[in-house]
């Protein structure tokens, strides 16, 4: 698998709802960070396989439709729309993720995004 691929197969688990799936594709030392107001970042796998049930159970229905992937080496650019239904509501919110990749797991993940879409989308704002 190329790094690329690793990055694309680990946003596809999101869509599965399965917390074990997307967090078996981490390493131990992973860096999760997010640079919206609303992303709440965590170091290691441990901590990172706490909070994924309750941020799959904030997002119903949760995916990630990838739109473009562009690789060097093991850094991996994603461009995603990411797909929710909150508050009786659709939302759709586009972003970038970009990624370390260490062998066939992903090592760092920074995520950029606009948390007022969201908010707005989601009748929060």
């Amino acid at each position: 698998m190329t790094p690329a691929d690793v990055c694309r197969a680990y946003l596809a688990a999101f869509g599965t709802g399965d917390a074990d799936a997307v967090t078996s594709m981490v390493t131990d030392d992973f860096v999760n960070e997010h640079t919206a107001a609303l992303g709440s970042g965590c170091t290691g796998k441990d901590e990172y396989s706490r909070r994924v049930p309750g941020f799959f159970a904030s997002m119903p229905g949760l995916r990630y439709d990838v739109e473009d992937v562009a690789a060097q080496g093991d850094n991996v650019y994603a461009a995603y729309t990411l797909h929710t239904h909150v508050n009786d509501r659709d939302v759709a919110v586009r972003g970038v993720m970009h990624f370390r990749v260490q062998g066939a797991l992903i090592a760092q993940r920074t995520d950029y995004w606009d948390s007022l879409v969201f908010q707005r989308q989601a009748g929060l704002a």
